[in-house]
């Protein structure tokens, strides 16, 4: 039997304070495998504009900052620590993003595979050799940034398929949602994503080692729960009270009825972190706190057919 310890994130949104975080977490706990189940990439572009006197200004969570050329450095880290993109730029190219939403989302793009590419660099750096390293996006994350991590040598690459965890253990990954109010690059309808999730398993060997590793989380389990939105899409609240109620997929629900597999690992639903078994799969979704910076992860420790650790991990 193979056992093997491993910590498991999702939700980081460009956080690369918290990123690095999760990479730290190799060394400090000795672990045989790190696994991220997207959503990978920020949301949010801070333009920093050159002026004619060799300074840039800039503004950062409602700060403006004028800045010299040494100065940049670091605050282009801030930005990145806090899920923000920094991009220099001059004046005329600054008014051009802002009119410009076609290109503006081009840039954002450019952008946002490059700093996965800067993240993937630092694998090596922070992870030890025989620490395994698997990644998939999640909803939110487009396409471009696939190759990125693909073909990277640091890092293994699981989107829709079945990668090995140890000898003994297969991680089945799958980055799709059902259908948001958000209309986020990878997501579909049930009847989609419950194909997607069928061919994706369907390269398993044992189901009883088997860990499905999907970024959302099934149906009314507790571990799906978000806030209900109003036609404006802001939080619905009646009587002084927050609504919620269940987010998750119904066909990831009814592929772990069926299968039954060691473990479901989750994320999506940043508010309802937590683990609830259906079945014998015990599921469980970290949640996220990536705005404060926060890394929230769970470390996991399976055993053959056995699930010998399930802790939350936090700071």
């Amino acid at each position: 039997m193979a056992k093997t310890k491993f910590i498991f994130a999702t939700d980081i949104h460009g956080s690369e304070t918290v990123w690095r975080k999760f990479l730290n977490c190799a060394k400090m706990f000795n672990l045989d495998a790190l696994v991220l189940s997207g959503d990978m990439t920020g949301k949010v572009i801070v333009p920093i504009v050159e002026r004619t006197d060799s300074k840039y200004d800039a503004s950062l969570l409602g700060t403006p900052y004028t800045l010299s050329k040494e100065e940049l450095p670091e605050f282009m880290k801030r930005c990145r620590m806090v899920s923000y993109i920094p991009y220099v730029t001059n004046p005329d190219e600054a008014k051009i993003f802002e009119s410009d939403s076609e290109k503006r989302e081009k840039l954002f793009e450019k952008l946002e595979v490059e700093i996965v590419k800067y993240w993937m660099d630092l694998v090596p750096e922070k992870a030890p050799k025989n620490c395994r390293v698997i990644i998939s996006p999640g909803n939110d994350d487009k396409f471009a940034i696939d190759d990125a991590i693909r073909d990277h040598p640091a890092v293994i690459y699981g989107e829709e398929k079945v990668v090995p965890l140890d000898d003994e253990h297969e991680v089945a990954c799958c980055a799709w949602s059902n259908t948001t109010p958000f209309s986020s690059p990878r997501e579909c309808s049930e009847e989609e994503l419950l194909e997607k999730l069928e061919a994706v398993i369907s390269q398993i060997n044992s189901m009883e080692t088997a860990i499905f590793c999907f970024h959302v989380p099934p149906y009314r389990s507790e571990i799906d729960t978000a806030p209900l939105l109003d036609k404006d899409m802001r939080p619905l609240v009646i009587a002084g009270q927050l609504q919620t109620g269940p987010a998750g997929s119904k066909a990831v629900r009814q592929i772990i009825e069926k299968y039954q597999p060691l473990l479901g690992l989750h994320g999506h639903i940043h508010e309802s972190p937590g683990y609830i078994r259906i079945g014998r799969t015990q599921c469980i979704n970290p949640g996220s706190e990536y705005g404060e910076g926060i890394f929230k992860g769970f470390m996991v420790e399976v055993d053959g057919k056995h699930v010998k650790k399930l802790q939350k991990i936090e700071g």
